[in-house]
């Protein structure tokens, strides 16, 4: 359990668990036996065996891509690879990162309920049930696109809420946040870290997570765990979140302590969670327990957290029914924020949904997909030499960098906060009566928003 004194810190943008996973998924025998793995047998986390060999020779690369991808990466072990590895765009899914972290906000009546609720200690069962949602979602094995600097995606038509999140840094990449909706804001700055072990990839989700209830003015800070990510030279990929997630309540000293069981042989205790409510004075209130990708339970308990005398276990979350044999592992929800369903009128020409090469991989032409992806990605450093050429620095539009340096249990992180400046624009928009339906889909991509790039 964490100690009252614990550094705080969060951020969700954990989709970077998904970042090279399916790398491994590919390799063949030649290159697990660079390494020894060859006929070793792998552990399936879901129980029993299976070969690796066969296993990966179930992958999608061609041998030579999986040889030169293989000797690439040895350079890299034991750094952090956020942003240093170029990967084919078979192994991507269509959405981008920042569009992922939207997706924690799939089960936001659960912050409805904590805003409404009395009781101190249940909010704390309702946010970081919350919390704990979205990791049905961050178990996918696909590697969402990294955001162009400057990107944006907005979120309406979901529980009233509004969302924005804008890519504000590239190296390191770094994503902020803002939702709201009449209970609560969600405001979140995210940047990852990496570490490259040979066969798995440790995320560390370097960030703050804030979520401020409307009712009471209650803040409470989140504490993700770690994420690892398995398998990736040889073997069925997969994703586990192991360690401590921490919820407190930074307005009355509350907390909630969960901790992430790591899977064990044949998938033992994979998914499971456990954990307590305190007080203020660290005494347990209410235990809570269930699986991450299934369902949360809770129940009060007394000073040893054992469960009170007349009272029963009670299921505060369960998981939404998901479409079957998805192409990409998608939730409804995951298919709803990657729609034009969720895009507000005159959606801004910097949004995720528009990237050609993300489009075109939703229509299944990879070889376009692939394209525009190193198109993009030749722009954005062309307009990098361009405004380091005139002396100038990009300035986000939407989220302000502040003086704070926040302490997380992965490293310092230098916070971003909502501006405001959305609010208004969004406010001009929705008031007119003379916003002329647009084909969304024909509008043209376009991040390089710098403004002060042109200045003379």
């Amino acid at each position: 359990m964490g100690s009252k004194d614990q550094k705080q810190g969060g951020g969700f943008l954990s989709s970077i668990a998904s970042s090279i996973s399916n790398f491994g998924t590919a390799m063949h025998k030649s290159v697990n036996g660079l390494i020894g793995y060859e006929g070793l047998e792998v552990i399936n986390p879901e129980g029993g065996t299976e070969d690796a060999e066969e296993e990966a020779q179930r992958g999608r690369w061609k041998q030579e891509d999986r040889d030169s991808y293989w000797k690439m990466m040895q350079t890299y072990i034991g750094s952090d690879v956020t942003s240093m590895v170029t990967l084919p765009v078979l192994i991507f899914e269509p959405m981008t990162m920042i569009q992922r972290v939207a997706e924690i906000l799939e089960y936001s009546h659960l912050l409805d309920l904590a805003d409404e609720c009395e009781d101190p200690y249940m909010r704390l069962v309702y946010a970081t049930s919350w919390a704990i949602s979205v990791y049905y979602a961050y178990q996918r094995t696909w590697k969402p696109f990294n955001p162009i600097l400057g990107e944006t995606y907005e979120m309406v038509n979901h529980g009233g809420i509004t969302f924005l999140a804008e890519q504000v840094s590239h190296h390191p990449p770094t994503s902020a946040g803002h939702a709201e909706n009449d209970h609560f804001t969600y405001d979140v700055t995210s940047k990852l870290k990496t570490k490259f072990l040979g066969n798995s990839v440790d995320v560390y989700p370097v960030g703050r997570t804030r979520v401020t209830l409307k009712k009471d003015g209650v803040v409470l800070d989140l504490v993700p765990p770690l994420t690892k990510v398995n398998n990736l030279i040889f073997g069925r990929t997969w994703v586990d979140s192991t360690g401590e997630m921490i919820m407190t309540n930074l307005t009355t000293g509350d907390k909630a302590v969960l901790y992430f069981q790591p899977c064990g042989w044949f998938g033992n205790g994979r998914y499971e969670v456990d954990g307590y409510v305190y007080n203020g004075a660290e005494e347990p209130k209410i235990l809570m327990t269930g699986k991450w990708n299934e369902v949360m339970s809770y129940q009060p308990c007394d000073m040893e957290g054992e469960p009170l005398a007349g009272t029963e276990l009670k299921e505060v979350w369960r998981v939404a029914p998901t479409p079957q044999h998805d192409k990409f592992q998608y939730t409804h929800f995951a298919h709803k924020i990657n729609s034009f369903e969720t895009a507000p009128k005159k959606l801004l020409a910097s949004d995720s949904r528009l990237r050609p090469d993300r489009y075109a991989l939703e229509k299944g032409d990879l070889t376009k997909a692939g394209a525009e992806k190193s198109s993009l990605e030749e722009r954005q450093r062309a307009e990098r030499r361009d405004r380091e050429a005139q002396g100038h620095q990009f300035t986000p539009r939407w989220f302000d960098i502040t003086d704070e340096v926040t302490p997380t249990p992965w490293g310092d992180l230098e916070v971003y906060q909502y501006n405001g400046k959305y609010s208004q624009h969004r406010a001009a928009i929705d008031s007119s009566d003379t916003v002329d339906e647009v084909d969304v889909e024909s509008i043209e991509f376009n991040p390089w928003q710098y403004g002060n790039v042109s200045a003379k």
